[in-house]
């Protein structure tokens, strides 16, 4: 089984998700993280 973005994406989000609701103060990291990762993918700088 292989793992593409289009999978990936679901399981970061949930990831963030609870950890911005176990410490709000991390938002700004796990967004910041989220985007630039993402960001990267979508450009394909990274396979």
């Amino acid at each position: 089984m292989t793992i593409s973005v289009a999978h990936l994406q679901p399981i970061v989000a949930i990831i963030a998700g609870v950890l911005i609701l176990l410490v709000p103060r991390i938002l700004n990291y796990v967004v910041a993280v989220y985007l630039i990762l993402f960001g990267i993918l979508g450009l394909g700088l990274i396979r």
